[in-house]
């Protein structure tokens, strides 16, 4: 394939609540321009998009995807994204390269949690947007109520340039308040739109809505809007022109109609996609970081310039090994490229080049700035790399994964597969940085923390079935502490004869409490040498040793200072190993005088909802043990300020899950340690 010009580009990305038709909508798209000749099913799984087992099996996006072909001589690259939350990762990686944004809307549901969720990645990363209405053909398809519900959840700014003549089964013309044309399109054969004048029927509506789009078109540029004041209206290119730029500057956001199931609209929108959405150039400079000072520049798409690409994805196939997606910024690439890894200075160079159609790739003769591709077999370069020309100090500003917040143990099914999964995840996590793994010293768990229960579920089955190997999943360990609540004083002796030469040490202890997070201080008060100094290191080491393995419950002691104060010895039977049993035996006796306790970890929590479910959300958090700390109101959204125990975070995040419906999002960090109620105390000492 010949190398295209940065301004005969055009790179989309599709992104939506799952199930909105995203996936059909670009093999709808992929059918007109010719790219297939049969439309995929997603219950048949043979879609371009979802290619992989898991996503046949699951019927659902679960990875980002690419279909690119031509249209009116311009190559559009299309990304087909994932529309389950705990996938979209992958909705920012695919958003970060591509330069326009079409959201899919069912008509039949209108805005859902995931609209909501890539509506603000949008705004994230500042992007031209569209609304693309879907299965307008389905039964309770709502034209009017989802147009509403985008405008009242995204403002004034989002205005219909299409409309359906008729809705729900049947469905087959639209409206286009742009052209103010009549478009009539055959259900069972794509690229067959015929354009029409207005029924009499519609001239009225269209002529309403077409007056709409005049002053919202208007409202976005000085120029047009004198033009407007001047002669109540604005031609045609004058519209095109005016959208081109706001669509730039997110002043205006059209709504356009589709059918992808049976071809009706993505022929007007493959039209729209080419003549309004902007091409790399138009898009403008992106930008880059310097690696000496950290200062930003911007990077112009010249096919000319240095070559900089930037790694938005990674896979591993098979028989073919580690995939890179890649977006050219500056300069070209091509096979044999020689390129700096900027992150670690390594040399790489690059195998074939590709584009992609799914998972069909073509060799590529060489892809220029602006451009989408692959290349495989990269040595240890990974998401978030920039390549570039040898000497180059530049590298793109790296994705922002969402912070997963699901922890979860897991725990080898057969003994010995502990290397297997750590080498497993550790790939997984190449192809997947929106989940991190995670070591507890203290309880040697593995931890994963994901997106979700799908993506945990799905993490899991891609280890079993890339890597062979199986794991269970386990409740995470509670790092629970010990400490005391008042000062006492105790005796350890230890005394053993065995007919040679025995053992003795003598030694008095007290325990003193600290303030919390003091963590553990050991002091002597031995005077008189009743207790010899060459003894004193093993009676710190028999005090540290019971305070890291606890009394209570076999949790860490904290908070505690030890003194040693008195004592005796033997001058023929006395050893450090004596002196340390002694120590022991001390701090255990007068630890259980010391009215000793359990603590307990806590997290502040955060949590971002709709003010609907916030009367819900802070019952849960009471009901979990929590402390509500306070409330603030951000635009749409209600920002609760809590305190949870650590014990309460995974069954919060399902009830949070269900309570909302997925639309609130939540964040916590570690706190502080406070006293275990005594039942719950019980409990964990029972347990031990």
């Amino acid at each position: 394939m010949q190398a295209v010009q940065p301004d005969q580009l055009r790179n989309i990305v599709i992104t939506g609540h799952a199930g909105s038709g995203k996936t059909i909508l670009a093999e709808s798209l992929a059918l007109t321009m010719g790219i297939i000749n049969r439309l995929g099913s997603i219950e048949e799984g043979n879609t371009l998009s979802d290619y992989s087992a898991d996503e046949i099996e699951r019927k659902h996006s679960l990875n980002t995807s690419i279909i690119n072909g031509f249209w009116n001589d311009r190559k559009i690259n299309i990304i087909d994204t994932p529309g389950l939350i705990d996938f979209h990762g992958d909705v920012k990686s695919a958003m970060r390269v591509a330069d326009t944004v079409l959201i899919a809307v069912n008509a039949s549901s209108g805005v859902e949690v995931g609209t909501d969720t890539v509506w603000e990645y949008t705004k994230e990363y500042y992007k031209p947007t569209m609304f693309v209405l879907t299965k307008l053909d389905a039964d309770r398809a709502d034209f009017k109520t989802t147009i509403q519900a985008l405008q009242d959840h995204f403002g004034h700014l989002v205005t219909p340039i299409q409309f359906p003549v008729d809705e729900g089964v049947g469905h087959h013309t639209i409206i286009d308040v742009l052209l103010m044309k009549q478009l009539e399109f055959n259900p069972d054969k794509p690229g067959e739109m015929v354009v029409a004048d207005i029924s009499d029927l519609y001239i009225k509506r269209a002529e309403e809505l077409h007056q709409q789009l005049v002053e919202a078109v208007a409202e976005t540029d000085e120029a047009l809007m004198n033009k407007f004041f001047e002669e109540s209206n604005l031609a045609e290119e004058e519209l095109r022109t005016g959208i081109k730029s706001a669509l730039l500057t997110r002043t205006f956001f059209p709504v356009f109609c589709t059918s992808p199931l049976h071809f009706i609209g993505t022929e007007r929108l493959l039209d729209t996609v080419v003549n309004l959405c902007p091409s790399p150039i138009e898009r403008g400079p992106e930008h880059a970081i310097s690696t000496i000072n950290d200062d930003e520049s911007l990077l112009q798409p010249n096919p000319e310039g240095p070559t900089i690409g930037f790694i938005f994805k990674t896979m591993s196939e098979p028989r073919v090994g580690e995939i890179s997606y890649l977006r050219v910024y500056s300069g070209h690439i091509e096979t044999g490229h020689e390129l700096i890894d900027v992150q670690t200075g390594q040399l790489q160079k690059l195998g074939q080049v590709y584009t992609i159609i799914g998972q069909k790739r073509t060799p590529a003769e060489k892809l220029l700035a602006g451009d989408i591709g692959m290349v495989v077999k990269l040595k240890d370069a990974h998401t978030n790399d920039t390549l570039a020309d040898k000497g180059t100090n530049t590298r793109i500003s790296p994705i922002i994964f969402p912070i997963p917040v699901l922890a979860t143990a897991i725990v080898p099914v057969a003994q010995g597969d502990e290397e297997k999964i750590s080498s497993g995840l550790h790939h997984l996590h190449e192809e997947d940085p929106s989940f991190t793994i995670e070591h507890d010293v203290e309880f040697n768990q593995t931890i994963l923390k994901t997106q979700g229960e799908t993506h945990l579920d799905t993490i899991i089955n891609r280890l079993q079935n890339k890597f062979n190997v199986t794991v269970d999943i386990a409740p995470i360990k509670i790092p629970y502490r010990e400490t005391i609540r008042i000062a006492s004083s105790a005796q350890g002796k230890y005394k053993k004869q065995s007919g040679g030469k025995g053992q003795y040490g003598d030694v008095w202890v007290k325990l003193e409490p600290l303030t919390r997070d003091s963590g553990f201080a050991f002091a002597s008060e031995i005077v008189g040498g009743v207790v010899p100094t060459r003894y004193l290191p093993a009676v710190e080491k028999g005090l540290h040793e019971t305070i890291t393995s606890g009394i209570l419950a076999g949790y860490p002691i904290v908070d505690v200072k030890a003194i040693a104060y008195d004592g005796s010895y033997h001058p023929v039977d006395s050893s450090e190993f004596a002196f340390k049993i002694a120590a022991s035996m001390a701090l255990k006796s007068a630890f259980e005088k010391s009215k000793p306790f359990l603590l307990e970890p806590f997290y502040t929590l955060e949590v971002y909802a709709p003010e609907q479910y916030t009367g819900e959300i802070v019952g849960d958090i009471s009901s979990k043990r929590g402390k509500i700390l306070g409330m603030d109101a951000d635009v749409k959204m209600q920002i609760i300020h809590a305190e949870i125990p650590q014990a309460s975070l995974t069954t919060f995040h399902h009830a949070l899950t269900r309570l909302t419906q997925s639309r609130a999002r939540y964040s916590y960090c570690f706190s502080h340690y406070e006293e275990a109620p005594p039942d719950i105390a019980q409990q964990i000492i029972a347990q031990k």
